[in-house]
């Protein structure tokens, strides 16, 4: 007679398996596009049953979503972090987009899953877990226009604008051999700048 096995090793079991098919689609996703896979791709880079995958995740969005928020989470504490106690305008810029561009080229994978991907990604930018980092620095940008570290711009575009940047700069930055997250900060934030002295108040 079998017994069930102990509660503390079948959640190890389902965090693993949860972690197995993350990464097997980080990989899927980076090599061939959302598009073109599928959830049996993801699965053939695991070791587990094809039917297990669905214990987990209901179909491929789920997944992608998934990996998509859980690589926004840990790219926002660090962007925060990097603009948090700020105490000048370039300060405030710099150190956001110098968290960002470590934060890219600490995981590459993750970046190439974003850029190769980025029309799916736009589709779920107003979902809360993917679209919230720019809710955040809208919120940063308002208090630094309160602190008086910036002038008063519009902060919706304001947003637009230091995101764009950052993803399309990312881009390049990895692009290159080796990576190089303070350049790349250094140019961001200097275009930057140089902008935002010519916007009207």
């Amino acid at each position: 007679m079998s017994t069930a096995p102990p509660a503390g090793k079948r959640e190890r079991t389902k965090q693993a398996n949860r972690a197995a098919i993350l990464t097997a689609a980080r990989e899927v996703f980076a090599d061939m596009g959302f598009g073109a896979a599928t959830v049996r791709d993801v699965v053939r880079r695991t070791d587990l049953a094809a039917g297990t995958f669905y214990n987990y995740f209901p179909d491929k969005e789920a997944v992608f979503r998934a990996l998509l928020e859980e690589s926004a989470e840990r790219v926002r504490e660090r962007t925060r972090a990097g603009r948090a106690g700020a105490r000048t305008l370039e300060e405030f810029v710099h150190g956001g987009y110098r968290a960002y561009f470590q934060a890219v080229a600490d995981d590459p994978m993750t970046f190439e899953l974003t850029r190769r991907n980025a029309g799916t990604i736009r589709t779920l930018f107003n979902t809360p877990g993917i679209g919230a980092g720019v809710e955040e620095l809208r919120t940063d940008l308002e208090a630094a226009i309160a602190a008086g570290l910036l002038p008063p711009v519009d902060v919706e575009y304001t947003a637009a604008a230091m995101v764009g940047v950052g993803f399309e700069v990312g881009v390049r930055m990895v692009a290159r051999d080796p990576a190089d997250p303070q350049v790349a900060a250094d140019f961001a934030t200097r275009l930057f700048l140089g902008g935002l002295d010519g916007l009207p108040q």
